[in-house]
Parts: C-alpha cells; structure tokens; sequence
C-alpha cells in the first residue's frame, strides 16, 4: 500500500512503478515449477498474475474508460451485479487456469504498459475527480487506480512471497 496518496501525476507514477518492480523481483526468482504450484487457497504464482492482468484491464477499461463492467469482464451482466468478489474472482480464475505461464506474463506485462501509457496522458487533477457522479463521498478515480496497482501488486507480491 502507499505510504502516503500521491499528490501529483510524478508521485503516483512513481509509487505504481515501486511495486511493479517490487512484484517483478519476486517473480522473477521463480523457476517455471514454482510458477505453477498452488498454495494452500488453491492459486498458483501464475494464477496471482493472471489475477492482477485482469484487474488491470477492469481499471482501465471500467473505472477509467467507464465501459460497463460485464462488457470489460467478457461476462454475464449477473456476475457484476453486486461486485462480490466470491463471484467475480472465480469467474477470472477459471477463465485464466488453463493459461500458460508465458501467455500470463505476457499479458499482465502487456497491460501494465498499456496502464501506464494511459495514466501519462491524463491529467492528475481528472484523477481526483469522483470515480461516480452519485457518490456522495466523492471518492477520487485515483483510489481505484491505487487499489489496482499499488495496493493489489503488494497484496499478490505479498501471497506469492508467503508460498515460497
């Protein structure tokens, strides 16, 4: 997680960059075996960053380009109704388990580029602006992009750190 929110596009990049290269260190220490050995809970390094790819791409293509969710997921609207994780994480579990390592790493590196590429063309003052129009505690785009970058890169580094 942040050690404090960012207070301009450089820190915010900056803090993202951090734990993606944090993430990277661990995983790159993994041979292809340790790759794909489940934890306990079932999930597999492979399978943490198929995960991440996947909420990266919600990021950019819900709460960023405001797509309909169920549009961004390739899913049934039912399965983005109440955004319960213990519906939706299944979903995106399934649809990557069959994945090989190579094709995860490569989409999850592939769609961080993209992220990245996105978040230097926006204006980090658009970044504060209420993710939803109705929110009544107007909360900033920018929590989103740091619960899908930052905060979920430490939390999966963190899992997959465990499992060693």
């Amino acid at each position: 997680m942040a050690d404090q929110m960012p207070q301009n596009m450089p820190e915010l990049l900056s803090a993202v960059e951090k734990e993606w290269k944090e993430l990277w260190r661990i995983v790159e220490r993994l041979t292809q075996e340790q790759m794909t050995a489940p934890d306990a809970g079932g999930w597999s390094p492979k399978d943490n960053l198929a995960h991440l790819a996947e909420w990266v791409k919600i990021l950019m293509g819900y709460h960023m380009d405001r797509r309909p969710a169920h549009e961004v997921m390739g899913v049934p609207v039912e399965v983005t109704k109440d955004w319960d994780m213990e519906v939706l994480n299944p979903v995106l579990f399934e649809r990557n388990r069959g994945r090989s390592t190579s094709e995860v790493v490569g989409e999850l590196k592939r769609v961080y580029s993209d992220l990245m590429l996105k978040l230097r063309s926006m204006r980090f003052e658009d970044l504060m602006q209420p993710r939803h129009a109705d929110d009544p505690a107007r909360q900033p785009l920018l929590d989103w992009i740091l619960g899908d970058t930052t905060e979920h890169f430490a939390e999966h580094r963190a899992t997959i750190e465990r499992a060693l």
